[in-house]
């Protein structure tokens, strides 16, 4: 089999195969354990046993522990309920299952079983995700289809038919067991591979070579577009920040880039991205509760995202004191003239501070006496100075 992943990564690195017993994972053990020798890394085997088909199913996780003790092929397996998790979490059987066998190809991962977890998708499969992710609704991202390298899991086989691995197997007289509900159209993917590609393939032979053509011209135009996204957002603290002008491909991804940076990590959708792109359009101080407590506001030159906080009234009397605000610390001190920093803190003349006063938040109509003697609203001032409208409410002010 011909393939365009580029093996040098894998020097002295311990891959592991997820290994199901099925025709494409045992076609991959194989051919890994052949560059393996040339690359200088080494191979063993992880199975997922996910609890849907009963005894069929441990009938095909012990095929494989048989095979790899048969070859010295050192084998982890795992047993998941995705039935269960299915009822739990209402998901799709099919989901369920890719959501706990990716969770057991991380912890192999994480208790240093192995390096990376090499999987056997192959081109069919990338363009039935393409097909999929486009009749459920994507933008790029899902287009571009499945990726050959992401987070230590590696899918070399990416690039190879589906007609290479059968004829690899029989050229190589490779034992396998076939799965049973591969056949079960209930699944979306199997629905598509059973229903869908063989109408398409009748009127255009070549479709899956086109769209797999086509995901990787989208992929590369999406990663370009992603990486223009990251120079245009800052990730600080709680906080991001988006600077304008901005053009709409960028800005959704910058949308996505924040709402992940704040913990919101799904259940956005184009709806959110056409808000914050209304919101750059508005006026200074405008603001929208996106999803999940994420606030945005528009901020003369930039859009800023934050977690909306619950206000709480503040007031202490003045005195020379430590005191917290809104997670910021504060501290009021009496120093000598000459430890005086014109560059750092805040510098009052104790004498003129009235013995009433109090250290408090902003409220509804404050005003101040200007030197010379004029008063200003607070807000007009805050406006005059650009300070942000999310920073307003949490300013101790004496």
């Amino acid at each position: 089999m011909k393939v365009n992943f580029d093996f040098t990564l894998l020097k002295d690195k311990r891959v592991a195969v997820a290994l199901s017993g099925g025709s494409d994972s045992m076609a991959l053990l194989s051919f890994m354990i052949e560059k393996s020798k040339e690359y200088h890394f080494s191979v063993c085997a992880l199975n997922v046993e996910h609890g849907i088909r009963g005894e069929t199913s441990v009938s095909d996780t012990n095929f494989v522990k048989d095979y790899c003790a048969k070859n010295d092929i050192e084998v982890l397996s795992y047993s998941v309920d995705s039935l269960k998790h299915s009822k739990e979490q209402k998901l799709s059987v099919e989901e369920s299952a890719r959501i706990l066998r990716y969770q057991c190809f991380f912890n192999a991962i994480e208790k240093n079983y192995c390096d990376y977890v090499a999987t056997a998708h192959h081109s069919l499969d990338n363009a039935e995700s393409v097909l999929i992710n486009l009749f459920r609704g994507t933008g790029l991202k899902g287009l571009s289809g499945i990726d050959d390298y992401e987070d230590k899991i590696i899918r070399p086989l990416l690039s190879v038919s589906k007609d290479e691995i059968v004829e690899y197997i029989e050229k190589n007289k490779i034992p396998f067991v076939t799965d049973q509900t591969n056949f079960n159209t209930d699944y979306t993917r199997n629905f598509i591979r059973l229903n869908v590609m063989p109408e398409i393939q009748k009127v255009f032979p070549e479709a899956v070579k086109s769209i797999n053509r086509l995901s990787q011209i989208i992929k590369e135009d999406s990663n370009y577009l992603e990486k223009l996204a990251k120079n245009s957002v800052k990730l600080l603290d709680g906080v991001t920040e988006i600077a304008l002008p901005i053009e709409k491909p960028i800005l959704s991804r910058c949308v996505i880039l924040s709402l992940k940076h704040l913990g919101v990590v799904k259940d956005w959708q184009k709806k959110h991205v056409d808000d914050v792109y209304e919101l750059t359009k508005s006026q200074n101080g405008k603001r929208i509760d996106l999803l999940n407590g994420v606030v945005v506001y528009k901020e003369y030159d930039k859009l800023t995202f934050t977690l909306k906080r619950k206000l709480v009234e503040f007031e202490l009397p003045f005195s020379l004191t430590n005191f917290s605000l809104d997670g910021a610390n504060f501290q009021i001190k009496k120093i000598d003239d000459k430890r005086i920093k014109l560059n750092s803190g805040l510098f009052l003349d104790l004498d003129k501070i009235p013995k009433t006063a109090v250290i408090r938040t902003r409220r509804e109509g404050d005003v101040f006496t200007k030197f010379g003697g004029t008063t200003k609203k607070l807000n007009d001032y805050f406006t005059d100075v650009k300070l942000p409208l999310r920073q307003r409410d949490s300013l101790p002010l004496i």
